[in-house]
């Protein structure tokens, strides 16, 4: 799958085929070499991550759309109970916080 997203300009195999020039006082070539493998590995991981994740979306996107509005219908008693229990809890906290003067 091609990486359709991102535009990068390395890839694994391009880190690792990377020349340097050495010279007299250059940087230790197998410290590099080292560090270029680790970045070599977790590149190769971020990319096969993106991939899959690509790969999910693209599944969701295919999936149907669930129908959350039979979810979140309620009957109109039901909905009525539901504003009387929380109009009873907020004079409750009302009660709790201000005192009973308040609320009478």
């Amino acid at each position: 799958m091609k990486l359709s997203l991102i535009n990068t300009n390395l890839n694994g195999k391009d880190i690792l085929e990377k020349d340097f020039k050495t010279s007299m006082r250059g940087y230790n070539q197998e410290e590099v070499d080292e560090y270029l493998d680790l970045i070599i590995q977790d590149y190769e991981k971020l990319t096969h991550e993106i991939e899959r994740l690509q790969q999910e979306n693209d599944r969701l996107k295919r999936q149907p759309a669930r129908d959350t509005s039979s979810r979140t219908k309620q009957p109109a008693a039901s909905n009525g109970q539901v504003n009387y229990d929380i109009l009873k809890r907020v004079s409750n906290l009302e009660k709790a916080v201000f005192g009973k003067k308040y609320v009478e």
